[in-house]
């Protein structure tokens, strides 16, 4: 196990929560507000395979509001997490949203792909990489959820488990927003982040 991932276990092991049914909403972790428009980052780019060999981009996804999720078929949260993913993935699909997880599973595409087919995970699945997690800067715990605005930028990020209303709260309120323009001021700024991709 690679230090990264060995990290991140630890982590995620240290705040596994029980069943979402015994824990108290007051114990979700999670800020309830969105960035305003001037502090959100332009979510760095990738280029990686889904479970049916498609490259995936994020650019792809732009005009979309995407909850893009870090994730592992050992991670507890992880899974409370995803039958809310599902229900966001059928519910918010014909708005312009889409669920992207990212898995950080060490063997890859051998342990995601039974856990997919097993779970019958109705959103799309990427195998990331430690160089994909620390490009978006903080995802040393399990799991991290970042929600994308349509331009492409980070809305909100999450470290650990958070409520599915939170989430649902602040995927109505990106889709109830009208697509504005990137700010010139973050581009002057140096705002844009660096780029992943693989082949």
């Amino acid at each position: 196990m690679s230090v990264l991932s060995l990290a991140i276990a630890l982590a995620a092991c240290s705040s596994a929560p029980a069943p979402e049914a015994h824990i108290p909403e007051a114990s979700f972790a999670g800020d309830s507000n969105l960035k305003a428009g001037t502090e959100r980052m332009p979510a760095p780019e990738f280029a990686l395979k889904d479970v049916n060999g498609a490259t995936v981009k994020l650019a792809d996804y732009k005009g979309k509001v995407v909850l893009l999720n870090f994730w592992a078929t050992w991670c507890v949260p992880c899974k409370a997490e995803m039958p809310w993913f599902q229900e966001f993935e059928k519910n918010y699909k014909d708005r312009g949203f889409a669920v992207l997880g990212a898995s950080l599973d060490e063997d890859g595409w051998q342990v995601v792909k039974p856990y997919i087919d097993e779970h019958k995970l109705n959103y799309r699945i990427i195998v990331a990489n430690p160089e994909m997690a620390q490009l978006y800067g903080v995802v040393d715990a399990l799991p991290t959820t970042f929600v994308i605005e349509q331009q492409g930028r980070i809305a909100a990020t999450h470290t650990r488990l958070v409520s599915k209303a939170l989430y649902a709260k602040q995927i109505e309120q990106l889709l109830e927003t009208t697509h504005a323009a990137l700010p010139r001021t973050e581009l002057a700024a140096g705002g844009k982040l660096a780029d992943f991709r693989t082949n």
